[in-house]
């Protein structure tokens, strides 16, 4: 199929918003029943050759063994326990409250006890709201839906190319159920002191210094899907260096700056893979030069660190 197919936020928004919700049920269930590890790497979803996946979890909170994927082809959830017993329903007709409802019944029934400590939405406008409460979202377009799979399964094997090359400390390509991005984040060394009234979330992410590179769908602060990358902490005078391609530029938000390269612009070019990556490559250099990064030691062509084979 096309690489890169249009997913104009005008054509999904209202399905974009209700799966959103859908996705952080199903995220704060993960948070609640798995180990936690650096970074908040315990949380994302990742990619399935279906749609998305949390992964085992369950065990060392006495629960059994279990997964939740999201099925995008055949528009279902699945619950899955390591003894074989499932339970699953579909997606579509489905309000945020339904959805939570049937979600918490499928686990009791397969004898799986999730408390979840904050069941609402966490940094949507409808944060004070419970999702049992929540009658209000409930669209659901299946076509847009496998369309934003299709992409976020573009946008993985692009970003897992550009993870490729850095031999440092690197996060997993993931995506992320509360800001609804897949990103993958490049670590350096130092480490940073975050203030004392920075909350738990932001402690976390970013106790040491990173370099981030991912995609978003759109939301109403940038009304398309675009790539971006970001530095944090940010060094000064970041937001001018240069960027690849043209229509990549550098954009205010939250009192730094954001790399940014629109999606229509990515996907007219000739070779959208290689635009791509040359706006993740050219972000990250000029985060990575002013942060004065070893950005040759931490290099790692092909994916390779073997010195045999690498020369």
């Amino acid at each position: 199929m096309e690489l890169f197919p249009a997913i104009p936020l005008a054509e999904w928004r209202d399905t974009k918003a209700t799966l959103h919700r859908f996705a952080q049920v199903i995220g704060k269930i993960r948070l609640a029943a798995g180990v936690r590890r650096n970074h908040w790497w315990n949380a994302p979803f990742h990619l399935t050759g279906r749609g998305l996946t949390t992964r085992p979890m369950g065990q060392v909170d006495g629960n059994p063994i279990f997964t939740i994927d999201f099925d995008f082809v055949g528009h279902r959830l699945h619950i899955t326990t390591v003894d074989g017993r499932a339970m699953s329903f579909p997606l579509y007709g489905q309000s945020v409250a339904s959805f939570y409802r049937d979600t918490m019944r499928a686990l009791a029934d397969l004898d799986v006890r999730v408390h979840i400590d904050i069941p609402h939405p966490f940094d949507l406008p409808d944060t004070g709201r419970p999702f049992e409460d929540d009658t209000e979202h409930a669209a659901y377009d299946p076509v847009m839906v496998t369309r934003y799979w299709q992409v976020l399964s573009q946008v993985n094997l692009v970003l897992e190319e550009f993870a490729a090359d850095y031999s440092g400390k690197i996060s997993p390509v993931h995506h992320f159920w509360h800001t609804f991005d897949i990103a993958c984040t490049r670590f350096g060394d130092r480490v940073v002191d975050q203030p004392p009234d920075a909350d738990p979330v932001t402690r976390e992410a970013y106790s040491r210094e990173v370099i981030s590179s991912g995609f978003w769908f759109g939301d109403d602060s940038f009304p398309e899907p675009a790539f971006y990358s970001y530095t944090a902490p940010e060094p000064e005078r970041l937001e001018n260096e240069p960027l690849l391609p043209e229509a990549a530029q550098w954009i205010a938000q939250r009192g730094s700056h954001l790399a940014v390269l629109p999606y229509a612009d990515a996907r007219t070019e000739a070779d959208p893979r290689a635009t791509v990556l040359a706006f993740y490559e050219s972000a990250y250099r000029a985060g990575a030069r002013l942060a004065k990064w070893d950005i040759p030691r931490l290099a790692c062509p092909g994916g390779i660190t073997d010195p045999l084979l690498s020369t």
